[in-house]
C-alpha cells in the first residue's frame, strides 16, 4: 500500500466516530447549531452596566433565568429593587456611576471580594446626545465622550484582572451608529464609532490569552431612549439661538418623524440579549452581533455602496 493511502487510511480510523440521527443521516448545520448552543457546566459571573433600564435590563435577566450569578450595575436603590423583584437572588445590584473611578474601583474589589473571578463584562452605560455641531456646547460633547468611551474604557480597565484570572470575556453594546453616522447625532455616533477602534484594538492585545472581545451591535430597540430622544428634541427647540432653530428647523423636524418610527419598529430588547449570551457562550464567540433588521440593512449599505449614494439613500428616510 502507498504511503499516501497509508496516512488516509490512518486519518479516517482516527476521526472520531458521529452517532447518525434522522434516519442516519448527518445534519452538518444541526452539529453547527448544537456548537454555538454549547452551555458552560458552571454558572457564569457576569457584570453588566446600565442595567436600570433598557437593554442592559434585559440583558441582567436573560442572564439571570440562564442561571448565572449577575452583578447588576444601578445607580438607584429604586432600579436595585426592581431588577430583584422581577430576578432571583442570583442578581446583585452594584451601585456605581461610570464616570466615578472611585466608584468603579470599589465595584471592582467588591467581585474581586466575592469570588476572585469573573466571566464576563458587558458595557452597556451609555447616554445619547445630539444636536447641530455648529451650534452643539463642547460640554454635550465631553459627556457624550466620558459617558460612552471613558467610562467604558475605565470599567474594562478595573475588572480586566478578574476577567483574565476566568479567561473570561468582554462584551461592548455598540450600535450601528457606529458604522452610519446620521445628522445631528454626531456626538453619539463619535463614541460608537470609538467603541468599534476599542473592541478591535483590545481584542488584539488579549487575543494571547484567549480572552475574547465581542461588539454586538443593535439597530433601533424599544426602549426608553426614543423618550430621552423626544426630550431631546424639546431641548434644542428651547436652547438654541433663533438662527440655529430657523436653519435646522427642518433637521429637527425629520430627526421627531424619524423617533417616532424607529420607536413603533424597534426590535425586543431581548433580542440584543440574545446576541450578549452568544458572546459570552459560544464555543467560538463572533468579533461582532448586528442585532435587528435595520442594523443588517444599513451594514449591508456601509458594505456595498460608496459614501455618496449611501448618504443619499439614508437621508431619504431620516433627513430633511
Amino acid at each position: 500500500m502507498s504511503q499516501t493511502h497509508k496516512t488516509k487510511d490512518t486519518r479516517e480510523r482516527s476521526r472520531p466516530r458521529q452517532e447518525p440521527r434522522n434516519g442516519g443521516v448527518i445534519n452538518p448545520a444541526t452539529m453547527v447549531r448544537e456548537s454555538r448552543n454549547a452551555k458552560p457546566d458552571h454558572p457564569l459571573r457576569v457584570l453588566v452596566t446600565g442595567a436600570s433600564t433598557g437593554i442592559g435590563e434585559a440583558c441582567v435577566l436573560h442572564l439571570d433565568r440562564l442561571g448565572h450569578r449577575v452583578y447588576a450595575g444601578v445607580r438607584s436603590e429604586a432600579h436595585a429593587h426592581g431588577l430583584r423583584q422581577r430576578g432571583s437572588d442570583r442578581i446583585v445590584p452594584v451601585f456605581f456611576d461610570v464616570t466615578d473611578q472611585g466608584q468603579i474601583d470599589a465595584v471592582a474589589k467588591q467581585i474581586a471580594d466575592d469570588g476572585g473571578s469573573l466571566d464576563g463584562v458587558v458595557n452597556n452605560a451609555g447616554i445619547a446626545k445630539g444636536g447641530p455641531l455648529e451650534y452643539l456646547p463642547l460640554e454635550i460633547w465631553r459627556e457624550q465622550l466620558d459617558v460612552n468611551v471613558l467610562g467604558q474604557v475605565a470599567l474594562t480597565k478595573a475588572v480586566l484582572p478578574s476577567i483574565r484570572a476566568a479567561r473570561g470575556r468582554i462584551v461592548f453594546i455598540g450600535s450601528i451608529s457606529g458604522k452610519v453616522a446620521t445628522m445631528l447625532m454626531g456626538p453619539y455616533s463619535a463614541s460608537k464609532f470609538a467603541i468599534e477602534a476599542i473592541g478591535e484594538s483590545l481584542r488584539s492585545e488579549l487575543h494571547p490569552w484567549g480572552i475574547s472581545v465581542s461588539v454586538v451591535e443593535p439597530g433601533a430597540i424599544k426602549t426608553p431612549i426614543w423618550e430621552k430622544g423626544r426630550q431631546q428634541a424639546d431641548r434644542l427647540d428651547r436652547v438654541l439661538p433663533d438662527e440655529a432653530r430657523t436653519r435646522y428647523a427642518k433637521h429637527i423636524a425629520a430627526i421627531r418623524k424619524a423617533i417616532e418610527m424607529q420607536e413603533r419598529q424597534g426590535a425586543s430588547p431581548d433580542k440584543v440579549a440574545a446576541a450578549v449570551e452568544r458572546a459570552l457562550l459560544s464555543p467560538r464567540p463572533k468579533t461582532r452581533y448586528l442585532v435587528g433588521t435595520d442594523a443588517r440593512v444599513q451594514a449591508l449599505l456601509v458594505r456595498w455602496l460608496p459614501d455618496r449614494p449611501r448618504e443619499a439613500i439614508i437621508r431619504r428616510f431620516t433627513g430633511p
